[in-house]
């Protein structure tokens, strides 16, 4: 990986990711500005409480997609350390959004497509994680820091130390975005799916 190359990941990955797509999908709808609802978040889960399940998972797919393209391009640009390199500055892009003024989502979805570009069984199986914490306690946060807390260990034994680094780093973003959500989960006083902030 060259200079040049680490380069453009991180910038484009950071720009690809920052595109605010839970944002801009509301404002097409006729839902008004995202910020202003529910979290003030701009991630599917905020989209949801629109009671638009259609943009929710429009959102869901595009920002998941950020995440694998990134991932994709980096590793076609300059192989596999380049492409994880762009999917670690994709989620910190959609986390810290150029086009939002430094504001965006908490990565999960973003998280979970660089995951997948990464290697793909391992995005299969966070996937699931998030799935099964967030069935049991209809807590999205919960399913989002169990699935990010597995994400690492599984990528270490599936595809070994380098990308299960860059999925560390990702899941430590991941769990600072969701500080407040932690705070509410060890008070009990977390919402349900669909529910508050």
């Amino acid at each position: 990986m060259t200079w040049f190359a680490a380069l453009l990941a991180v910038l484009g990955g950071h720009l690809l990711g920052s595109i605010p797509f839970g944002y801009l999908l509301t404002r097409m709808a006729g839902l008004g500005d995202i910020r202003a609802m529910g979290s003030g978040n701009i991630g599917a889960t905020n989209v949801l409480r629109t009671g638009r399940k259609d943009v929710a998972a429009a959102t869901l797919l595009l920002d998941g997609g950020k995440g694998t393209l990134a991932v994709l391009a980096g590793a076609w640009l300059g192989g596999p350390a380049t492409g994880l390199l762009a999917g670690v500055a994709a989620v910190a892009g959609h986390c810290t959004s150029v086009w939002m003024r430094g504001n965006g989502g908490k990565g999960v979805a973003t998280g979970l497509g660089m995951v997948l570009g990464t290697a793909w069984p391992v995005g299969i199986g966070a996937c699931a994680v998030w799935l099964a914490a967030a069935r049991l306690t209809r807590q999205s946060s919960a399913g989002s820091l169990l699935a990010f807390a597995a994400a690492p260990l599984l990528m270490l034994a599936w595809a070994g130390t380098a990308s299960a680094l860059a999925v560390a780093v990702v899941s430590a973003i991941i769990f600072v975005r969701h500080g407040g959500n932690i705070r509410r989960l060890l008070a009990g006083t977390e919402p349900r799916i669909g529910q508050g902030k």
